[in-house]
């Protein structure tokens, strides 16, 4: 079924509007009947009446755009979001849900440059509001992540580290429950500013800090045990996973990362389970599908990782390529070489700040069989490219000199 456009359901709403303050018509007062026997009466000339006036629509309320705005935004329509946001933000331009809205639109619309616009106009207008400094940092750290060239952006996340500082300034003179609950936000934020920078200890710094303040939320948990993952410290790692399934069990992204960990961490037999569940609970999710694919891989069993990994990246197919490198890794092992030069090379693409990838990618063009040759030359390319990324990679130097 077609999606119905925003236009006419706006439309539609004028109408219903317009329809809604049109006056009743009024009336007609009865007329005097005069006796039988009167005398005719002199008739009264007729005044001219005057054509009736059109009656102009009157635009819903600001509320009824946000409203449709915020709809719009839940369900993933951001094109329609931001229409919505805008037209309520042409009715009051400085109405704060309206420019919030307008402004996290226009950042899933990649608009980042409007976007700052906005919401810098937002925290400018209502100071007070939390989430708008937020959405700004938010904004800042997305346009960095975005750029082709960050060279053009080197100044954003420092932004975003100024905007928080603004957004906790301002929590820290409110009172109730809410204050903590903004304070885990911001502290979360630094966290993602801070790993962005590439400064681990910091980053779960601010994770653990936001944890303190909101411990129950598995988001925050979820981002802990990813930063103590990406330090090598792969048993609190587990920990803050597993405390994150704990806090919500049915969130995929969770348990799927729970169960990569237990593999990677030798535990396959608890692994499995964990991440068949994470696949059953969202079949659609290209993340949990993608990790019971990466847990069965490291189980040892082929057949269910090839169907996993190939349904995740059909599922999503630029968001993932650590599913690519494992679908170059069965293609490895069993020796076809095509067909892992043709995923490693995505994944490199798509992953081009991770060692291992280029690492694979140039130990498919090393190795030949059958009708593949093997190629040296994109061999020692892709392990000098490995390198490059981590100069310490022992597999790395090793395959670069057999190969010179």
């Amino acid at each position: 079924m077609k999606r119905r456009p925003l236009g006419l359901l706006l439309a539609a709403a004028l109408i219903t509007g317009a329809a809604a303050q049109t006056p009743p018509t009024a009336p007609v007062p009865p007329q005097p009947v005069a006796p039988v026997n009167a005398p005719a009466a002199v008739p009264t000339p007729t005044p001219a009446v005057p054509a009736t006036t059109p009656v102009r629509p009157v635009r819903p309320p600001v509320a009824n755009y946000v409203a449709l705005g915020v709809f719009y935004y839940q369900q993933g329509k951001f094109d329609e979001a931001y229409v919505a946001f805008r037209a309520a933000t042409e009715i009051e331009p400085n109405n704060s849900e309206a420019l919030l809205g307008l402004g996290r639109s226009q950042v899933k619309l990649r608009l980042y440059t409007p976007a700052l616009e906005t919401l810098r106009r937002l925290t400018g207008a209502d100071k007070g509001n939390v989430s708008g400094y937020i959405a700004l940092a938010q904004a800042y750290q997305q346009q960095f992540i975005g750029a082709s060239d960050r060279t053009t952006v080197t100044g954003n996340l420092a932004e975003a580290l100024k905007v928080l500082t603004d957004a906790e300034t301002v929590t820290n003179t409110l009172t109730g429950p809410d204050k903590n609950l903004n304070l885990s936000k911001v502290w979360n934020e630094r966290g993602y500013v801070f790993k962005l920078q590439g400064d681990g200890g910091k980053a779960i710094d601010a994770f653990k800090q936001a944890s303190t303040l909101n411990p129950e939320n598995d988001v925050i948990l979820f981002n802990l045990g990813d930063m103590y993952y990406a330090t090598g410290n792969l048993t609190q790692a587990l920990d803050s996973l597993q405390q994150a399934v704990i806090a919500n069990p049915r969130d995929a992204y969770n348990r799927a990362y729970y169960a990569k960990l237990l593999a990677l961490s030798g535990n396959t037999t608890a692994a499995k389970p964990e991440a068949a569940q994470a696949a059953r609970l969202s079949p659609t999710n290209a993340y949990a599908v993608g990790q019971y694919g990466v847990v069965s891989y490291l189980s040892k069993d082929s057949a269910t990782a090839r169907l996993q990994l190939n349904q995740a990246v059909k599922l999503d197919p630029l968001r993932y390529p650590e599913f690519y490198y494992y679908l170059g890794r069965l293609d490895l092992d069993a020796a076809d070489l095509r067909s892992a030069r043709a995923n490693l090379t995505r994944a490199a693409a798509l992953g081009s700040t991770t060692p291992e990838y280029a690492y694979y990618l140039g130990l498919s063009y090393e190795r030949g069989a059958g009708s593949v040759a093997p190629d040296r030359i994109k061999a020692r390319e892709n392990y000098e490219r490995a390198l490059k990324l981590s100069p310490g990679y022992k597999l790395a130097q090793e395959a670069l000199a057999r190969v010179r």
